[in-house]
């Protein structure tokens, strides 16, 4: 293609693209198509010559749209938004058609620079302290842009891990940053982003997730007892996650009492919002924002709430060096676009849909509406309501996702497209009172006139609760050689040995036991951070019973693993005494896959080298 094509072809990508964002209301939300659709609509391998620009558009239309989600359409209230608008668009094709890559100063000062600038303000605009802007003289803070909030979480926790042990070298020079780094444990609430967990696995540290209060907001209180407990035994807080705008019902952490606690214990407290830091640049909707002069680090995506396209996390520290020095890398600052055009609209459209649900008796609104989103239920059974979101999905007139808040199953409604109207939102409302009509019918009617169906049903959901367990037990599994990797040091730092008695030297000296004459290696955290107590000799059968008569077929049975403690061997060389031991995971007993303290520390150490 040479630049005579390419500006005819621009222009005809140009009507493309605005007919497509123009006409988005006439095609369905979400595809209507079957896993493995386009593998037989394309050629086994690459043609050797290119096709013609007409062919590719053809295949386009024909091929890729029939399978794609469109989350610019008006009927698209799952997830969050994805920002969308003409000059985003166009931003991105001077970027690429300039395309360099602006790593350092030096490779683009134009990029460096402007991101710099632009960051700055950013944060004045959602009303950010000096100390996080890079040019007021007595500033050591500044922003950068990131591809996304996990991103974002990783990045700081990688740095306050970083800073945390070269605090502890300082103070104890002869420890090894293995045995420092095993001690180490991070913080976050259980309605946080699930990539708080990623990270703490990629990082190697411990992870506490934490129970908020009835309102879904992580409390000072809590916090503060949790990190005195650890500390007891032996762990050393570095991190604590806290989020405005949460993803299941956009909650709030109240970081005005969480901040106080980190600075009193040293830690560094990054502030998520993702979602709802956009709206900051509202200033009567900074109230969440009290106390983030005690954050270390705070970010929100741009590409949510404003016009900018995916993807574009901006990020901001009150101190870049203890950031830079991290990752060993010049220091590369920030950038981003902005526009507060379509928050207060959003809001407006919100309410709109609240008033609907408090309208309706049937319904229930199940949290604090918050900005753009609302959770609301269905009144009945998570059943039910899991019933009633998947078949409103499945006809592709809208598409919402579900959230779980407490033992509740919920459908999160949440205003996405930025030209939304009170018509679009009343014509969602309407299409979801059309399916739970006809779904309370159904049920009525079954429960009347035919056992044999509403036999069925119930199996029907005895079977959706089985392969949600078996999935969880999965997820748990893979995440267990993370934690069996952070819980002991030795396997991935060779320099540490077992000391020459044999037994295995506590990380935690203040919590040690004994077990089959060995010293155990004290308390780790498990995948969802609740840590367990001694184990009774009932419970103890009763797991042993439950395990042993699991499906032989079962990925989890003890005979897919047989370097498992709890394989047949293991379980019938239980301690006489159960309460001696801590179990070293809760994802161990659920899984009862790897309670590594029901067996010798020799054993163990066998295993620990065959994987």
């Amino acid at each position: 293609m040479d630049s005579e094509e390419f500006r005819q072809r621009g222009r005809e990508m140009v009507d493309y693209i605005a007919g497509y964002l123009d006409n988005i209301d006439e095609r369905r939300v979400t595809p209507k198509i079957e896993p493995g659709y386009l593998r037989p609509l394309l050629p086994d391998a690459a043609p050797q010559d290119g096709e013609s620009w007409d062919d590719i558009m053809a295949d386009i239309e024909t091929k890729i749209m029939p399978g794609v989600t469109h989350w610019q359409h008006p009927r698209f209230h799952a997830y969050f938004p994805s920002g969308n608008s003409y000059p985003s668009i166009l931003g991105d094709m001077l970027s690429d058609a300039i395309g360099c890559i602006g790593f350092s100063w030096a490779a683009s000062p134009a990029c460096t620079e402007l991101e710099t600038i632009v960051l700055d303000w950013l944060g004045q605009m959602v009303g950010l302290p000096e100390s996080f802007l890079a040019f007021p003289k007595t500033s050591k803070g500044g922003g950068v842009i990131q591809s996304s909030a996990s991103e974002c979480v990783f990045v700081t926790l990688l740095a306050a891990r970083a800073h945390k042990i070269r605090e502890l070298k300082i103070s104890h020079p002869e420890e090894e940053e293995g045995v420092l780094l095993s001690k180490l444990i991070a913080y976050c609430s259980k309605e946080a982003h699930s990539c708080v967990e990623k990270a703490a696995m990629m990082a190697f540290t411990k992870l506490r997730i934490l129970e908020p209060d009835e309102n879904q907001s992580l409390r000072g209180d809590a916090l503060a007892e949790q990190i005195a407990r650890d500390k007891e035994m032996g762990f050393i807080p570095f991190y604590v996650e806290t989020t405005l705008g949460t993803t299941s019902c956009c909650s709030y952490d109240n970081i005005q009492e969480i901040g106080p606690v980190c600075e009193q214990h040293g830690v560094w407290l990054h502030v998520d919002g993702a979602y709802a830091g956009n709206s900051f640049i509202c200033p009567e909707l900074r109230g969440p924002m009290a106390g983030i002069e005690y954050a270390s680090s705070f970010n929100f995506n741009t590409n949510k709430f404003m016009l900018t396209n995916f993807d574009c996390s901006v990020m901001w520290v009150q101190d870049r060096f203890r950031l830079t020095q991290a990752l060993v890398v010049d220091p590369l600052y920030l950038q981003h676009s902005y526009s507060e055009q379509s928050i207060d609209y959003r809001m407006c459209i919100r309410d709109s849909f609240e008033s609907f649900v408090l309208q309706d008796e049937r319904f229930e609104v199940c949290s604090p509406v918050h900005l753009g989103l609302v959770c609301f239920r269905l009144n009945g059974s998570n059943e039910v309501n899991q019933k009633l979101l998947s078949s409103i999905n499945a006809s592709g007139r809208l598409h919402m996702v579900p959230a779980s808040l407490g033992e509740k199953y919920v459908i999160r409604f949440c205003v996405c497209a930025q030209n939304a109207t009170d018509d679009d939102i009343e014509h969602a409302w309407n299409v979801i009172t059309e399916f739970a009509t006809d779904l309370k019918e159904i049920m009525a009617q079954d429960a009347v006139n035919d056992v044999g169906t509403k036999t069925e049903a119930v199996n029907t959901e005895e079977v959706f609760h089985m392969v949600d367990r078996q999935t969880r037990r999965s997820l748990r599994y893979k995440r267990s050689c993370f934690v069996r990797m952070v819980s002991d040091p030795k396997l991935y730092n060779p320099k540490i040995n077992p000391s020459p008695t044999g037994s295995v030297r506590s990380r935690h000296p203040t919590v040690e036991h004994e077990v089959n004459g060995h010293a155990s290696s004290g308390i780790p955290i498990d995948s969802d951070d609740t840590l367990r107590h001694p184990i009774s000799q009932a419970s103890m059968e009763s797991l042993r019973n439950e395990f042993l008569s699991s499906s032989p077929s079962s990925p989890l049975s003890p005979s897919a693993f047989p370097w498992s403690p709890l394989s047949p061997l293991a379980l019938n060389s239980f301690p006489s005494s159960p309460s001696r031991f801590l179990p070293r995971t809760k994802s161990d007993v659920a899984d009862k896959m790897t309670m590594c303290n029901l067996i010798d520390v020799q054993k163990l150490n066998q295993e620990n080298k065959a994987i």
